[in-house]
């Protein structure tokens, strides 16, 4: 049942509820949706913004950008190329696997219209991303789960398939020789792909994928399908994403608050930077593990900080694919 028909059969006024929300939404597609600073400068539009290296991703959402597609179409295109390298080893295709020698992957999808997709636990499936965003669009759901989440996949005509590959089935056979249950800062916590668009209307999305942490204990679930941890988005405000070690993120609620602290008028760095030392106030453990946030403002602003060093963020603006390392918390200085 797709999620626009649920709600008009859940109502008696929801015919009335549709069409009033139709009216109002109508725009003069002549006029400019392009945010303005205080000075009426224009953004610099379209912008991705991505955790990690992964230039072919940013590269794949910046062409979909180009076309005059919508932010959303950016996202999934973008994040589908990582999920379809199995050299990766942290999303989709030959990630490693839970300490079981199953490839377990979590995911989820946001638009500008608050509307939000989110995988779990899915088996078999390449591309969660896509699943995700079947969930927000052709469901009732904001979530679904394991065995249910593959189910439905099939059903959406998504094709099953190993998704354990020999490098990492090779990785897991190894780990399994000590089987030590202790995440390796830069190996086996991150990778997790967090990607944040704006298109030429100003219009924001998001989308998260993971493998998740690898040799986790069977069902574990980190931050990155779980909307206001992983991944928040507020077209009024901006949007942010988290990738590293998921229970910290969960903990604090990471992306929304990154959100947040942007409403009250932070910067995207500000509001990253204050998010990591949130984290790092509440633990005592924080050389163990990483954390890195990114996030966009509605002006096309960036920002990026980490808990460790070796955060990389890769972002597309202006037709110029770039790369840096991030600024990161050292409780030395």
């Amino acid at each position: 049942m797709k999620r626009r028909t649920f709600i008009q059969n859940a109502s008696l006024s929801g015919v009335g509820l549709v069409a009033g929300a139709a009216a109002i939404g109508c725009n003069n597609k002549t006029e400019s949706n392009v945010p303005v600073d205080a000075a009426g400068k224009e953004a610099v539009l379209p912008v991705v913004i991505a955790t990690w290296n992964v230039h072919d991703a940013t590269a794949k959402a910046w062409e979909v950008l180009e076309e005059g597609r919508s932010a959303l179409d950016a996202i999934e295109a973008g994040c589908r190329v990582e999920e379809a390298n199995a050299e990766g080893q942290s999303v989709g295709i030959g990630g490693l696997p839970d300490r079981d020698g199953n490839v377990t992957l979590d995911a989820c999808i946001m638009d500008k219209d608050g509307n939000y997709g989110s995988v779990v636990y899915l088996q078999d499936i390449k591309h969660p991303i896509s699943v995700a965003r079947k969930v927000m669009e052709d469901t009732p759901h904001v979530m679904l789960a394991g065995a249910g989440a593959r189910q439905f996949a099939l059903e959406s005509g998504f094709e099953a398939e190993d998704l354990l590959t020999e490098k990492s089935r090779k990785a897991w056979e190894k780990w399994k020789e000590t089987s030590e249950y202790k995440p390796i800062i830069n190996i086996e916590n991150h990778d997790t792909i967090g990607m944040l668009a704006i298109d030429a209307n100003g219009d924001i999305a998001g989308g998260c994928t993971t493998s998740g942490l690898a040799y986790k204990m069977a069902g574990r679930v980190g931050d990155s399908p779980i909307i206001g941890a992983g991944l928040f988005v507020d077209n009024e405000i901006g949007g942010a994403t988290a990738t590293g070690l998921g229970e910290e993120v969960l903990k604090t609620v990471g992306s929304f608050l990154i959100v947040e602290l942007m409403r009250q008028g932070k910067s995207p760095q500000q509001a990253c930077k204050e998010a990591i030392q949130r984290i790092v106030a509440k633990n005592d453990n924080i050389d163990n593990f990483q954390i890195g946030y990114i996030a966009v403002n509605k002006k096309g602003e960036v920002g990026y900080y980490g808990l460790q060093e070796g955060f990389w963020v890769t972002k597309y603006q202006e037709g110029k694919n770039e790369n840096s390392a991030s600024d990161y918390y050292n409780k030395k200085s």
